[in-house]
């Protein structure tokens, strides 16, 4: 489905995000200022901007740049430059995409084996009782977080789809990490889900009934929301897990509609009564996942142009505004993003929002790239 989007055509869109490609100028912005090769989630996010600046720009000096970027973990061998075969963390495997990304692209084996190594890995994760990845161990024991589900199952789907596609115990096992989500964390009048919960109800924070933790934290729900979109493309859709999935989305983004402020944006801690309570803000990153996921989500004929476009166009506006600031050397700065998010301590709104701003957070600069990509291919066409 085409949405009809012009970005002159919204006429709270700054003059320069209506005439200058501001996904190309914020690829142009990390290059120049050097990214450290890393298989971090962090720089895999930026990665995922890049990939979006290269779908729409062609251009081959951002190629370059992110093969050299991901050369500079992958080794010849195809094994994974200081990767711990004993360490569980999913935060560790999103980088897996960006092996697949160059396997596809190049036809270089060694991109498949690095990915094979974080596929293998995944095998070996510890689970829940209910046979949900621990988020990390031993660190976080019988937890499972929305962040987890963007970091490993994205991965996992992209893999099954690609090299074991007639895997139905596979593709049973992924629908079971969203099923176990959301049978734990989505709230029924919201919409939205909490963070994450602990199927043993021992955190401190845990719900005593459904182990959820006690706030909705913005940027988890973005990462669950953007993930349930690159599943949603990748999963067989004959598989009866497909209609809870393409669910799943449908109603969280009705939720994530209801729920944007005025302004544009979203709260940081979106659960009520703290929208607009002291110590909350509008917060940059989720604000651009849940842009890129309503556009997408048009794109992909989820969910209606004429409930969805409006809304989006909105954020899209108030990013530019407020979170990208040009400086005088013409690159990018990325304002608003909230540096972490965690369920290691005692998940209180004091805990949340005493968390600090960082500017040219990779996890609030690659949803921007995302959403850029949507507002700018449609616009050209």
């Amino acid at each position: 489905m085409k949405y009809s989007l012009s970005l002159a055509a919204c006429a709270t869109v700054s003059a320069a995000a209506a005439t200058t490609s501001l996904l190309a100028q914020m690829a142009d912005t990390h290059i120049r200022r050097g990214v450290e090769k890393t298989y971090d989630y962090t720089q895999a996010v930026l990665y995922l901007g890049m990939e979006a600046a290269l779908a729409l720009k062609q251009n081959e000096t951002i190629a370059d740049w992110y093969q050299a970027q991901v050369d500079g973990v992958v080794l010849d061998d195809g094994t994974i430059a200081d990767w711990d075969y004993s360490f569980y963390s999913l935060d560790e495997y999103r980088m897996g995409m960006s092996y697949l990304y160059w396997y596809n692209r190049t036809g270089d084996e060694k991109y498949k084996s690095a990915a094979e190594v974080v596929r293998e890995q995944l095998n070996r994760h510890p689970r829940t009782p209910s046979g949900g990845f621990w988020h990390r161990d031993p660190t976080y024991p019988d937890q499972m977080w929305l962040d987890g589900i963007f970091m490993a199952d994205s991965f996992y789907s992209k893999w099954t789809s690609l090299y074991d596609a007639d895997n139905a115990t596979a593709w049973d096992d992924i629908v079971l990490q969203y099923d176990n989500i959301e049978a734990h964390c989505r709230n029924a009048t919201s919409g939205l889900l909490a963070h994450g919960y602990d199927e043993s109800k021992v955190a401190v924070w845990a719900d005593p009934e459904t182990g959820a933790s006690p706030h909705v934290w913005d940027r988890a729900v973005g990462w669950y929301f953007v993930s349930l979109l690159e599943t949603l493309q990748v999963f067989p859709q004959s598989h009866d897990g497909y209609a809870r999935l393409l669910e799943y989305f449908t109603t969280l983004a009705a939720a994530v509609k209801k729920s944007q402020d005025t302004s544009g944006g979203w709260w940081l801690i979106m659960d009520e009564p703290y929208p607009g309570m002291e110590g909350n803000y509008i917060e940059s990153s989720a604000t651009a996942m849940f842009t890129t996921g309503m556009l997408q989500g048009i794109r992909l004929g989820f969910i209606a142009e004429d409930e969805y476009l409006a809304p989006a166009q909105k954020a899209y506006a108030l990013m530019t505004e407020k979170y990208v600031v040009e400086k005088t050397d013409g690159t990018l700065d990325w304002e608003g993003t909230v540096s972490v998010g965690s369920l290691k301590g005692n998940a209180t709104y004091e805990y949340y929002v005493s968390v600090p701003l960082a500017t040219n957070d990779f996890k609030g600069v690659g949803p921007f790239m995302l959403a850029s990509y949507e507002m700018e291919s449609w616009a050209s066409t």
